[in-house]
């Protein structure tokens, strides 16, 4: 983390990228995610972040990342409702406070979704955004980050790209229950997404069943009423994956690649790299992935990306869409990137998961029990249990990554650490 400029981490959950701004409920949600950005920190580095980081857990990062506290400053943005957070800084008037701290020292943005208020913050701050040379090139890129980050926007560009597409329809929001009903005179299931949506939000499946004697399809109140909507067919899946790459001046390269964990949908958890059940799909995955990469710096993006696909019961995988944005496992990579970087353990298996404890705990009493146990992470073997997000509002819905030298490792310490942290009493 040293020899680099200042990094100014801005924590926008709360983006129209992934997700109209209406949806404030579920971008609220997401908000408080925030404080995984604290892995990222170096000297010299602020963190604006829409909710507060608690002591203990800053105190930890620090001490794993061996960031001294001083060197760092952490701006929590009071509450605006569901506004991007670049309007939230400027409604609590600390723009020129960040303004201030960012200094001339040729610091540069890092948000987390690259949408048009973060570039106009970034400007209105003086600073660069990263990686990009200026702000200018920055917002050269949003046409297609806006895009891509939609169903029917990959659709189009995944065809023309070549990559295996579910077969499906974009169509308006009048148009979905025929359309709907068409696809189900060949498929049994069908699975219907508003186009502006992530992590599996307003996903729904539809059955012949639920269709049949005349039933009505009802959809969340998502894009409005002209808004779009993807229909495609249900596949039988084995596996939901992704894979992780950057786009640099020097081209596409491939980070890490991995399996998702979902309930009907929706991300709950992950493991890297992929588990052998579909690491045959490793090499089509990886070209897809560097297709895209192309296409993404011909139209001037520059930074990470992810892209989607499912792997059906046949084996065969099927491109599912992108983030043209941080992900929800782009932190964590990198965070198991820098606590590994001086172990022994040079090519970590990791898995992000989630669970409910017993009772509640406080971040204190949750590392406290993992190291009583030995399953808290090690810096010297680079193996261990890593509490990545903080404490949960509620003191019993627990994020934590876990860190092996193998998949079988990260395996066994995950379930050692799910009854240690999330059954004991």
């Amino acid at each position: 983390m040293t020899g680099r400029a200042p990094m100014v981490v801005f924590a926008n959950f709360l983006s129209d990228l992934a997700v109209d701004l209406d949806e404030g409920e579920i971008l609220t949600q997401w908000a408080r995610q925030a404080p995984r950005k604290a892995w990222l920190l170096g000297p010299g580095d602020v963190l604006v972040t829409p909710v507060p980081l608690g002591p203990e857990f800053l105190r930890y990062v620090y001490e794993l990342t061996a960031v001294p506290p001083e060197s760092v400053a952490v701006v929590t943005v009071p509450p605006a409702g569901a506004v991007p957070l670049a309007r939230a800084v400027e409604e609590a008037g600390l723009a020129e406070h960040l303004r201030a701290l960012a200094g001339d020292r040729g610091a540069a943005l890092l948000p987390t979704a690259l949408d048009a208020s973060a570039i106009a913050f970034a400007r209105r701050i003086g600073i660069a955004v990263h990686p990009y040379r200026s702000v200018e090139a920055a917002e050269g890129a949003l046409t297609t980050t806006m895009s891509l980050n939609t169903k029917a926007g990959f659709r189009e560009v995944a065809g023309r790209l070549g990559m295996r597409l579910p077969a499906g329809r974009t169509c308006r929001r009048q148009q979905v229950e025929g359309v709907a009903r068409e696809l189900l005179r060949d498929y049994r299931r069908v699975v219907v997404k508003p186009d502006r949506s992530a992590g599996g939000h307003g996903m729904r499946f539809v059955s012949r069943d639920d269709l049949g004697g005349g039933a009505a399809l009802a959809l969340d109140a998502i894009g409005g009423p002209d808004g779009l909507w993807v229909v495609e067919a249900c596949l039988d899946v084995v596996e939901s994956i992704s894979i992780q790459l950057d786009v640099s001046a020097s081209g596409t390269r491939a980070l890490f690649s991995g399996a998702m964990r979902t309930a009907q949908g929706s991300f709950t958890g992950y493991v890297a790299p992929l588990p052998p059940s579909c690491a045959h799909v490793a090499g089509e995955l990886a070209a897809w992935g560097e297709a895209l990469g192309r296409h993404l710096a011909d139209q001037g993006y520059a930074g990470p990306f992810a892209l989607d696909a499912l792997v059906d019961t046949d084996g065969v995988a099927y491109a599912n869409e992108s983030n043209i944005r941080r992900t929800a496992t782009t932190t964590p990579h990198a965070m198991v990137t820098r606590l590994t970087a001086a172990s022994s353990n040079r090519r970590p298996a990791w898995a992000l998961s989630k669970g409910r404890a017993h009772r509640p705990l406080d971040f204190a009493g949750a590392l406290a029990r993992l190291r009583a146990a030995g399953r808290a992470f090690d810096p010297q073997r680079g193996e261990g249990v890593v509490l990545y997000a903080d404490e949960p509002p509620d003191g019993v819905s627990w994020r934590y990554a876990v860190i092996g030298a193998s998949a079988g490792d990260v395996e066994e310490e995950e379930a050692a650490a799910a009854e240690v942290l999330l059954m004991g009493p």
